[in-house]
């Protein structure tokens, strides 16, 4: 072929960008993404559950878990070849491959995601102690840092300091600080049949609604595609692998998929700001440029709320911080009264109203956003504190019952 047809498909393929560019949001496309990633998680993870039954990665119950029967681990692997399909067969959608030609993101998020899905798997099956965890948690965010995926820049509101500009030592290791406590806020919240899928596809979603407001008021800069392709695909393979795991669980998802849920939303939400290039400057900016990191304290505080308590709390008992007890969030709220996917449900509730609030503040005025969530927290409330409100109606409605038949 000459370089007359060479030329005109480099011109046809320009065209198909610019194209896609002048759209602003390949939805669409996006769309198909998050679909691939759920069908093939979903497909892959009932093989995985078979693979993990004759490998010996069973899940037997201890006096601290919630679950009664064993139950197969290593789900992560079924998500993250979703995440692998999802993300190869964006790179070859014309609406969305020049994403990965202008931004090491993509490559580091699948490499960064092999190294902590091979962490998890060898904790799933064979078990390590919590030094070597970490060990492996710190390398996997090191791989996103040394392959381009940092917090460059950092704005600071108060004392007049304003936008800050990190040298790479520094926002190396305000990026492995931020990827390593999201990786454990999402793995200690991982107790239950479902929560961490649910809470990884609430999170995904929230980062990607903000993504999506980038890429608009962008104009479909290519430069943004990546937090929205990430979040796509996580979604996405958190949706596919929810009928395997929601109660009654037949499978787990174990460390290998808790892990690869915190690094992926870490290495979206530094994706979509903390760059120079992405970011503006000035006062007026604030909340653009702080938007990203309260949306990530937003979609992890519920489990951040709770590793932070569990290590104050083994602390104070003199027990080492990754003792294991049953006294966590999802165990608190099953003594409530709730029953396993109620307590699911009330989480997923709880992190949706954090997260979509602060993601919804990114696109409309906060004002406006403010009674939705007033109504929302109102709803939450009574969602939580149901059981015990009907056990003290039905105590003293007993009670007024017993003093009429004296």
């Amino acid at each position: 072929m000459g370089p007359g047809f060479e030329g005109r498909v480099d011109a046809i393929d320009l065209l198909a960008f610019e194209s896609s560019a002048g759209a602003g949001v390949p939805l669409r496309e996006l769309a198909l993404v998050g679909l691939t990633a759920a069908g093939i998680t979903y497909l892959i993870t009932a093989l995985v559950r078979v693979f993990a039954v004759r490998a010996g990665a069973v899940a037997v119950p201890r006096e601290r878990d919630v679950h009664v029967i064993p139950t197969p681990r290593l789900g992560g692997v079924g998500m993250y070849v979703g995440v692998v399909s999802a993300i190869a067969l964006a790179a070859q959608l014309p609406a969305l491959n020049r994403g990965f030609a202008y931004t090491p993101d993509m490559t580091a998020v699948v490499t960064a995601g092999l190294v902590i899905v091979l962490v998890g798997v060898i904790d799933d099956r064979w078990g390590l102690d919590a030094l070597t965890k970490f060990a492996g948690q710190v390398t996997a965010a090191g791989v996103l840092v040394l392959m381009g995926v940092s917090w460059y820049l950092l704005y600071v509101p108060f004392a007049d300091i304003g936008t800050v500009v990190l040298d790479p030592l520094q926002a190396g290791l305000l990026t492995v600080l931020i990827t390593v406590t999201t990786i454990n806020a999402i793995n200690f919240v991982d107790g239950l049949d479902g929560l961490a899928a649910g809470l990884g596809l609430i999170a995904a979603l929230a980062i990607l609604v903000f993504s999506l407001g980038l890429l608009h008021d962008q104009g479909g800069d290519v430069s943004y595609y990546p937090p929205a392709l990430i979040t796509t695909a996580l979604a996405g393979a958190c949706l596919g692998f929810l009928p395997h795991n929601f109660s009654p669980a037949r499978i787990f998802m174990g460390d290998s998929g808790a892990m690869l849920i915190g690094l992926m939303l870490a290495a979206a939400s530094t994706s979509a700001s903390g760059r120079p290039a992405r970011s503006a400057y000035g006062t007026a900016d604030m909340f653009t440029l702080l938007s990203p990191l309260i949306l990530v304290a937003a979609v992890v505080f519920i489990p951040l709320l709770d590793m932070v308590l569990a290590v104050i709390r083994r602390t104070r008992a003199g027990v080492g911080f990754a003792t294991p007890d049953k006294m966590h969030l999802h165990h608190r709220l099953l003594e409530l009264g709730h029953s396993q996917r109620r307590v699911a449900l009330l989480i997923y509730l709880w992190v949706g109203l954090l997260a979509l609030s602060v993601a919804a503040c990114t696109l409309f005025s906060p004002l406006a956003v403010a009674p939705f969530f007033v109504i929302a927290l109102l709803v939450a409330l009574a969602a939580t504190f149901a059981p015990e409100v009907n056990r003290r109606r039905r105590a003293q409605a007993e009670g007024d019952q017993a003093l009429l038949t004296r």
